[in-house]
């Protein structure tokens, strides 16, 4: 997913943060995809902990992802409202197939954000 090129002259935490943007942007990594734990990412690369915390923090500052606590951090960006976008879209139309008021599966949303 990341490489980093020891020879550039961009710091290895830019290098970091480029490639995340540019793959969260070209939809390489899709709205909502869970990224490596800061520390994961950072062995798997070779690089320290903090090198890697600060290009995720300022990934995070971009809205590029957004971390969630112990949950992980999650690609954000564009790809989020296009993607809620169809999914509420492709709601509508099988509640409106069901036969279903907008009261109604207003309804179930709240039921099933309730929920989650």
């Amino acid at each position: 997913m990341i490489t980093i090129d020891v020879t550039a002259a961009e710091p290895p935490y830019e290098q970091v943060k480029a490639q995340i943007t540019g793959q969260a942007a070209s939809g390489a990594l899709a709205a909502g995809t869970r990224l490596p734990p800061v520390r994961q990412l950072a062995e798997e690369l070779g690089l320290a902990a903090n090198t890697v915390a600060k290009a995720y923090r300022e990934l995070e500052q971009a809205g590029v992802i957004e971390t969630r606590g112990r949950a992980g951090s999650f690609v954000t960006g564009p790809g989020v409202d296009r993607e809620a976008r169809a999914a509420a879209a492709a709601y509508v139309a099988r509640v409106s197939a069901l036969g279903l008021t907008p009261a109604e599966a207003l309804q179930h949303i709240q039921r099933a954000l309730d929920v989650a």
